[in-house]
């Protein structure tokens, strides 16, 4: 019999899931922010789109919860190199909002904000064609989605789930459509302007 060498096992299969640079996180759902989780009172919130757009729209919670929602079921990558597989989320479909506002002609970006004054910028192409929701609920399939935790975004967080999740602003307010690009808060501070997880755009220069 030939020897055997202890622990040899051979290499792994990497999941094909799992865009370059990521682990699987599991059962965890890391809380990562930049600034402290906001008690955000629903009868207060609102949610705005405007600059470039024919007429500037805004919602109550109300009123946002009252148009039809979507389910959408996947993985998000986050930029600190984890990934959790088997996301279930609800929400209503950016493109329903901006329907509602009508980008105009010269409308190329967006700066999505938060109400605590987070920003991060992305082209108005990320987020149209179905690739982008005001999402309120989630959870790991099969179970059905639940309310966002403060700590997760809640009330509101913007999903973006082909691009790192840093791009999927929590507690968000509104979006800004604008002609040029515009850095927000992590692209100012060397982050990627566009963050495809496929691609390692991590930092500025990849």
């Amino acid at each position: 019999m030939p020897p055997v060498t202890r622990g040899f096992v051979g290499r792994r299969k990497r999941d094909p899931r799992l865009p370059p640079g990521q682990y699987d996180v599991g059962d965890q759902w890391p809380v990562l922010t930049a600034e402290p989780a906001p008690n955000l009172d629903t009868a207060r919130w609102t949610f705005r789109i405007d600059g470039l757009v024919e007429r500037p729209a805004e919602w109550t919670w109300d009123e946002i919860r009252a148009l039809p929602r979507e389910r959408w079921d996947g993985d998000i990558h986050c930029v600190t190199t984890w990934t959790k597989f088997g996301m279930t989320w609800e929400g209503i479909p950016v493109d329903t909002l901006l329907e509602a506002a009508g980008p105009l002609p010269g409308a190329r970006y967006v700066v999505a904000h938060s109400h605590t004054g987070y920003t991060t910028n992305l082209p108005l192409a990320d987020i149209t064609g179905g690739r982008a929701w005001l999402a309120f609920a989630a959870g790991t399939a099969p179970a059905a989605p639940a309310p966002l935790t403060r700590e997760h975004g809640g009330p509101a967080r913007l999903l973006v789930p082909h691009l790192y999740f840093w791009k999927s602003a929590k507690w968000v307010a509104g979006l800004r459509l604008l002609a040029e690009d515009e850095p927000g808060f992590w692209e100012r501070n060397g982050y990627h302007d566009r963050g495809d997880p496929w691609a390692e755009q991590r930092f500025q220069g990849d």
